[in-house]
């Protein structure tokens, strides 16, 4: 099954979230404590930015614990995610932070908004088709000589899965190799720093995963 239609698949990756955001949070609360690799990924994508840069957690899940670390670099940052209840648990964890409900491919921003983006698997609930929609509306809100981190999972599938957590419900899953990532942000309009891949935790899915730094280009 597929459809045509980007707002049809984001109401079900709500619905989905909805329903999965509690056993998510209690499964992956404290994963970013877990993955050291992460953890220097993100620390050196926050070495581009200061006390006055305003960065966005897109599709921060619920319990914005990407949001969390970047926070307690002093570093300003929002967590959106389209999930109500993955909001309102993000919110009530991490009570001074802010956290708005929104579909990260339509960001109600102005151009040039954010400093810098970090989507950590929001864009593999899309099909592939898509991804330029949403990239694109990441370059918008981003200031020029903004950066983005982009994270996937590896592989080559893509379609709807009736299973979420083992909470059955119907939501997109898409995988990416490193030259679909590499086409698709260059064809937005971004300029790769690097990319990155790394072979998965044993505690995690086993797919590797692919880390691609970016920035906006000035002109």
């Amino acid at each position: 099954m597929e459809t045509d239609s980007l707002d049809e698949i984001s109401s079900k990756t709500r619905a989905a979230y909805n329903l999965a955001a509690e056993k998510y949070h209690q499964l992956f609360f404290d994963e970013i404590d877990k993955k050291e690799f992460d953890r220097k990924i993100i620390d050196e994508f926050s070495e581009y930015f200061d006390k006055g840069s305003v960065l966005c957690d897109a599709g921060c899940g619920p319990s914005g614990h990407i949001t969390g670390y970047i926070f307690k670099k002093g570093i300003d940052i929002i967590g959106i995610d389209i999930s109500d209840k993955c909001i309102e648990i993000a919110r009530k964890i991490n009570p001074f932070i802010k956290f708005e409900r929104g579909d990260i491919s339509k960001l109600e921003y102005d151009n040039n908004y954010f400093d810098g983006i970090i989507s950590y698997y929001s864009i593999i609930d899309t099909p592939k088709k898509f991804i330029p929609c949403i990239l694109k509306e990441f370059k918008r809100v981003l200031k020029p000589g903004g950066y983005l981190l982009l994270v996937v999972k590896y592989g080559y599938e893509e379609g709807f899965i009736t299973d979420l957590l083992g909470i059955k419900t119907e939501i997109y899953f898409s995988l990416f190799t490193e030259h679909e990532i590499r086409d698709y942000v260059i064809e937005c309009g971004f300029e790769i720093i690097k990319i990155i891949i790394r072979k998965p935790y044993d505690f995690e899915i086993q797919n590797d995963r692919i880390y691609a730094v970016c920035r906006n280009p000035f002109t």
